[in-house]
């Protein structure tokens, strides 16, 4: 059973202000806002989502793409008074959220239990729930406004065998898992280092990157007792200039488990 993290420590986030960065531009919670200009209703979400997914060569079942729609108008509605993404046309949440998340599955398989670190909104968890709805997934989210909404959709969307987790996940953490998958901000050693107490041993690890994620690999080669590099895959997003990368590690031994730092000592 996990332990509660009672301090919502962020490794990454600590790392960042001690470097004297900020993570303001990194977090839509700030000044400035980002508004659609247009929200579009569920059924003509859906009947525009048809349209580019099939102009994308993306296969969505009807009942994957009514979610999908769905979802969108949450997430738009939402994005009025709460920032959580920057892309705000239709067109860009259905190819870069959507297809962005759900196409991964069609290039690994993924086992289950699965648990997306740092899923923001709901990405790229929320699409891959609508994809499998009867596998167990968690979402792990430290930013509470965040965690309410995902309670919103599971709810709206009837989403069962979905858990969410409402705190940053770390080596505290130890609630067993067979995959972990994360499309966030955080270098890969370190979230296969705050991953290493719940992925189970033969587990994988899969990161949603860019193209230029070669540095984060060579830096993981310190964690090679623990993990193997097990797939490094270059794709696009049909039909666009999205160019991206799908890097996934094996887990091939286990390491102690942590003391937590909030057990009290007898």
């Amino acid at each position: 059973m996990a332990h509660k993290n009672k301090q919502n420590h962020s490794p990454y986030k600590a790392r960042k202000e001690k470097a004297g960065i900020s993570l303001k531009g990194q977090d839509f919670a700030g000044k400035r806002d980002f508004k659609p200009e247009r929200i579009f209703e569920v059924e003509e979400a859906n009947d525009r989502f048809a349209d580019i997914f099939r102009n994308h060569d993306f296969s969505c079942s009807h009942e994957e793409r009514k979610k999908l729609a769905q979802f969108y108008h949450l997430l738009m509605k939402n994005q009025e008074h709460q920032n959580f993404t920057r892309l705000l046309k239709l067109k860009d949440v259905a190819i870069k959220h959507f297809i962005d998340c759900m196409i991964i599955t069609e290039l690994v398989d993924i086992k289950f239990p699965l648990i997306d670190v740092g899923t923001g909104p709901g990405f790229p968890g929320i699409p891959l729930k609508i994809r499998y709805p009867k596998e167990k997934i968690l979402l792990g989210e430290g930013v509470q406004k965040r965690v309410e909404f995902l309670k919103t959709v599971r709810e709206e969307l009837q989403l069962e065998n979905l858990d969410i987790i409402g705190r940053n996940i770390n080596e505290y953490f130890v609630y067993p898992v067979q995959s972990v998958i994360t499309r966030a901000v955080e270098d890969i050693p370190n979230t296969l280092r705050n991953v290493m107490s719940c992925v189970q041993e033969g587990g994988c690890v899969y990161f949603m990157k860019g193209p230029s994620v070669d540095p984060e690999i060579k830096m993981a080669e310190d964690l090679k007792e623990f993990y193997k590099l097990e797939k490094d895959i270059a794709y696009d997003l049909k039909h666009t200039e999205n160019h991206r990368r799908l890097v996934v590690y094996r887990k091939i031994k286990n390491a102690p488990l942590p003391e937590d730092p909030d057990e009290e000592v007898e």
